[in-house]
């Protein structure tokens, strides 16, 4: 997948005579972070806005050619025993869809220091990260979310529900018993393996 940064954003219509569009749109000029080829995007003002998409944020092409935000996280798999932790979201267009607890990675962060900072704020609790398990790349409406998972166990405090309205202890055979975000449900079929060793 490529990845663009967003260098500048201007008028498409900008030294033209009025188009009489009723949907003004914009000239992205965009810079490939592979290597630095460029390339120009005109997208609608108002997709734009919904988007999120600004100078100086990540973008990319979608698998149906449409242009989104990028957004890169980490998420935790938290085992302990036979049981997976999972969390309830407590706002946003997805409230009450359940997720493997995680966040964004902060510049200059690995994905690890990145999972355990999220966790202690989100969770209050110190965990150990363990082994990678597979990185989920999914586009949303309007966003693609690419989403580093791990295995992780908790070595100290307690998991404290900070910013999630609930959060349930899964087994095996309760992982389909709730309500899972499109991204996290691409790990289950994993999880479902490993609980059974």
């Amino acid at each position: 997948m490529e990845i663009y940064k967003v260098n500048k954003i201007t008028e498409a219509d900008y030294g033209c005579e009025d188009t009489g569009r009723e949907d003004p749109t914009a000239l992205l000029f965009l810079a490939s972070e592979n290597d630095g080829t460029e390339k120009r995007v005109e997208l609608s003002e108002r997709i734009i806005s919904k988007r999120g998409i600004d100078e100086g944020k990540k973008v990319c092409f979608a698998g149906n050619g449409e242009l989104l935000k990028y957004i890169r996280v980490v998420a935790a798999v938290i085992r302990e025993k036979n049981k997976v932790f999972a969390t309830a979201r407590g706002y946003g267009e997805y409230k009450g869809w359940w997720e493997f607890p995680g966040g964004k990675i902060e510049t200059g962060e690995t994905p690890e220091q990145a999972l355990v900072r999220e966790i202690r704020e989100e969770l209050t609790a110190e965990i150990s990260v363990k082994d990678y398990i597979k990185t989920l790349e999914y586009d949303y409406p309007d966003f693609h979310l690419s989403m580093d998972c791990f295995w992780s166990e908790v070595v100290g405090g307690e998991l404290v529900l900070k910013e999630a309205e609930a959060a349930r202890w899964l087994s095996k055979d309760e992982l389909l018993s709730v309500k899972w975000l499109p991204a996290d449900m691409e790990l289950i079929d994993i999880i479902r393996r490993e609980l059974d060793e």
